[in-house]
């Protein structure tokens, strides 16, 4: 049987962060191409999706979208949910819709559902691939709660590249990657305007969870914590509220309705190698695809 591999990359991810490290120190007069197009991100966002094929047998593919804050379920219920996110430079937003219409024609699978975010959609998807290994592109952290025996995420860091698998993560923080939703309960996220448990940091957060298992487990034996942890009880106390919110705000979805009849057929990699070399000249995009013969 041959080895099928799937390889969900997180847009917004990575086209936010190719545009950010091309764009430093640079006028938006440098980000376009001679016909005045931005694409200083596009050309990032390319040759990384066409490596990352290469590199890791890729046979299966979909490049997973946000939808806009204000539709997802998340900010609907809770106002301030990413309510101090900026907005985004012009330039990014004007390569967002030249990615989609690009990929929709060389024939990248894509996929937004509102009201659901990227991370859901994700969730919803490497939980139903059961024919191989499925790699999810994205340094968000958040994401760690879907790494299984078959799930893994590929890192980008200063040092390159890298695979963070289950095995990884229960080394480095010694618990299973479904329990990180209750640490990031703890800590909040400032960026996701995530309240937390004020007072609780990292130190804190991972033994609490490495000893109870859980927020709830915590909670039933708040009246006699660890003597180690007793330190912690009024912060958790007070924090209660605020606590169990940033658990349901930072729980993956995985189990998506509309979803449940979705072909996993449909993301088998189907390039069209000729309106892409075609695409790739009309942007004056320099990418190297040792796999189409570009």
């Amino acid at each position: 049987m041959t080895e099928k591999n799937l390889l969900l990359i997180d847009g917004f991810n990575l086209l936010s962060r190719a545009h950010f490290a091309t764009s430093y120190n640079r006028t938006n007069d440098q980000l376009k191409n001679s016909k005045g197009i931005y694409v200083n991100a596009l050309r990032v966002f390319y040759q990384k999706i066409f490596n990352l094929i290469r590199d890791h047998k890729i046979t299966h593919l979909s490049v997973v979208w946000d939808v806009k804050r204000e539709e997802t379920t998340r900010r609907q219920k809770y106002d301030f949910y990413k309510a101090t996110r900026f907005e985004l430079p012009e330039p990014l937003i004007h390569q967002y819709v030249t990615c989609r219409e690009a990929s929709e024609a060389i024939g990248i699978h894509q996929i937004s559902l509102s009201p659901y975010e990227a991370d859901d959609l994700m969730g919803a998807i490497s939980k139903k691939w059961v024919n191989g290994a499925c790699f999810i592109y994205s340094n968000d952290r958040d994401l760690f709660q879907l790494l299984s025996e078959t799930t893994s995420q590929i890192i980008a860091s200063k040092q390159g590249e890298y695979i963070y698998s289950k095995k990884s993560f229960q080394l480095d923080y010694g618990i299973n990657p479904e329990q990180w939703v209750d640490v990031k309960a703890l800590l909040g996220d400032s960026s996701d305007n995530i309240p937390g448990c004020p007072g609780i940091g990292e130190k804190s957060a991972l033994p609490l969870i490495q000893h109870y298992g859980s927020l709830e487990c915590i909670y039933e034996n708040i009246e006699q914590l660890e003597p180690s942890l007793c330190r912690h009880k009024k912060k958790l106390i007070q924090g209660k509220e605020t606590t169990l919110i940033s658990k349901e705000l930072s729980q993956i979805i995985c189990d998506i309705e509309e979803l449940h009849q979705f072909q996993l057929d449909e993301l088998m990699l189907g390039i069209r190698t000729e309106i892409l070399m075609e695409l790739l000249g009309q942007l004056e995009l320099k990418i190297r695809i040792d796999q189409f013969g570009a």
